[in-house]
């Protein structure tokens, strides 16, 4: 189990793995490291670093839920790789962390060797962000993890075929814990909710394109569930107008997010690593 302290003193989680190329995972919105553990035995020639975001897994929760943002996300992980001592990394980001991907693309370039966008782009579907805000920090009223891995293979099984219920029932730790008195807890800091409800209240929203674009010189791939309710078709095929070299995957019956074990994610990771080794 390892930490590190912010610049503005949170502890902050982190796994580092293996030797060779360093690959930093980051997860999405309320995700926390633990969603990679799927994807780490094909990586295993790698040095994979997982970070839990601050208010996520493992790490600290911020006393200023409005630090719950991607610039100050993407700031720490710039300073784990510091305090690490890497001076460039491979990312892997899964949807929020896509989108810290592309912030860093925008002020760190020097600072990313290739990235990987997991089930994200510039446009994020409306549809999909309600069903995000429609859970965000709330607890999912279940007794246990078996009930809740039920209850996501019900509710995700149109969009996931095939998905076994064993694999469900581990989703489903990664996401919750069974608390002593029964019911389950969240892994992430409720707050999280106030944060997205006040940046959407300042209509402000950030140019994503204009961060998308700083990656165009940086080696891509897009990796995007055939069923996703979050990235479309449509943006798909635009990011490959901005970006022609990019390498593009659709995971059959998968919506968002693909476990990113699956064959056609595997192929266009391995694609984008060999193409930058």
């Amino acid at each position: 189990m390892a930490h590190f302290t912010t610049s503005d003193g949170l502890e902050i989680y982190y796994t580092d793995t293996g030797n060779g190329r360093a690959i930093l995972c980051l997860a999405g919105l309320t995700r926390n490291s633990a969603d990679f553990n799927f994807l780490a035995p094909h990586l295993s020639d790698n040095r994979l670093i997982c970070m839990d975001y601050r208010g996520r897994g493992k790490s600290a929760y911020d006393a200023d839920f409005t630090n719950y943002n991607i610039l100050r996300e993407g700031q720490d992980a710039l300073e784990l790789l510091d305090h690490l001592g890497l001076d460039q990394v491979t990312l892997i980001g899964t949807s929020r962390g896509g989108l810290i991907a592309m912030a860093l693309a925008y002020g760190h370039p020097a600072r990313l060797r290739a990235v990987v966008l997991n089930d994200i782009g510039p446009d994020v579907d409306a549809k999909g962000l309600e069903r995000i805000m429609d859970y965000v920090g709330k607890e999912p009223g279940l007794p246990d993890l078996d009930s809740c891995a039920a209850a996501l293979a019900h509710v995700h099984g149109p969009d996931f075929a095939g998905v076994s219920l064993e694999r469900w029932r581990q989703q489903a730790a990664f996401m919750f814990h069974e608390k002593p008195g029964g019911g389950l807890g969240l892994r992430y800091d409720a707050r999280l909710r106030d944060a997205l409800t006040g940046q959407a209240g300042t209509g402000e929203a950030a140019d994503l394109w204009l961060l998308f674009d700083a990656l165009k010189d940086i080696p891509l791939a897009v990796i995007k569930g055939a069923n996703s309710d979050l990235l479309t078709a449509a943006t798909l095929a635009k990011m490959q107008e901005h970006h022609p070299g990019l390498i593009a995957a659709v995971v059959p019956d998968r919506g968002h997010v693909p476990f990113l074990d699956e064959a056609p994610a595997l192929a266009a990771i391995h694609a984008l690593l060999d193409q930058t080794a």
